[in-house]
């Protein structure tokens, strides 16, 4: 009997690890701060903004002019369609509402990335 809790405690761990692993974005942003009191569940699809106004798509990088063919082609099939946008505390604005008004124009939702205050 002690095997086996060994074995569901491993297992526990272990999934512990991966899930916090697979949700991180392999694009470094540092995300503004919020205060928020539940974090919100991840979307599968991500926009990423970097400082410099680069895009990316689920990790990858877009120019600005194929991005709203991307994430329609992207969201097009889903029932609920929306993603999350990630973006550079020192990101300009107006490359935050570029991306808000494609997500306006075609009533996808969408949420902001950030991280809690401490």
């Amino acid at each position: 009997m002690a095997s086996m809790t060994d074995i569901i405690f491993l297992l526990l761990i272990f999934f512990m690890i991966t899930s916090s692993a697979i949700s991180q974005s392999a694009i470094d942003v540092k995300l503004p701060k919020a205060d928020a009191a539940n974090p919100s569940v991840q979307d599968p699809s991500t926009v990423t903004i970097k400082e410099d106004g680069k895009y990316f798509v689920n990790d990858k990088e877009i120019p600005k002019d194929q991005l709203e063919n991307v994430l329609v082609t992207a969201l097009k099939d889903l029932p609920n369609p929306s993603f999350t946008i990630r973006a550079d505390e020192n990101t300009k604005h107006k490359d935050v509402v570029f991306v808000m008004g494609i997500a306006e124009t075609h009533k996808f939702n969408l949420a902001i990335a950030t991280t809690q205050e401490n």
